[in-house]
């Protein structure tokens, strides 16, 4: 599944990331057509005060997510390689959310499926605003990187700690 794609993907630098959330408003607007960052495709978690983790599919190449759903609500752009919701379709049945190595999938109340990074056609508004705010901690990757991927797919919490080891040294406990 979706082996021949040149994928397209967001590289997350969370050193980078300010909190301030211009990334789910632009997503949300760009998805939902309103400021709802409950079913923004991208969140920004902050366990720790001053460490910001912006979160979002890296498009696995064994779309765990897709092989896990059984009411066909998920595939794969041809193009950009991204997973893709088919609304109509999804039970929100959570087996993609459990499926995913970061749990990033996520069924907002009100919604009625599940939502899922789309790469927005190739073109993430989230990367763009996050750009043009001077951040820089979103950035748009194209390329295979089958070796590298399940670094990026992880748990914003373990990210959280790894950052604040950075910021706080080694002997840091949280």
């Amino acid at each position: 599944m979706g082996e021949d794609i040149e994928r397209v993907w967001i590289l997350i630098t969370p050193d980078k990331c300010s909190g301030c959330r211009l990334c789910e408003i632009a997503c949300s607007l760009e998805h939902e057509g309103i400021i709802w960052p409950e079913a923004s495709r991208i969140r920004v978690f902050e366990f720790l005060p001053g460490v910001d983790v912006p979160h979002t599919c890296v498009q696995c190449p064994d779309y765990p997510c897709v092989s896990a759903c059984n009411f066909d609500a998920l595939s794969v752009d041809e193009i950009t390689g991204a997973v893709v919701v088919m609304e109509e379709n999804c039970t929100e049945c959570g087996a993609c959310v459990l499926a995913c190595p970061g749990s990033v999938p996520r069924i907002p109340e009100g919604k009625g499926s599940v939502v899922i990074c789309d790469l927005c056609g190739g073109s993430p508004k989230c990367v763009e605003v996050c750009h043009e705010a001077g951040h820089d901690a979103l950035k748009i990757v194209k390329g295979n990187y089958r070796s590298i991927y399940r670094t990026f797919a992880g748990n914003p919490l373990e990210k959280s700690n790894e950052i604040a080891k950075k910021l706080f040294g080694e002997g840091f406990l949280w």
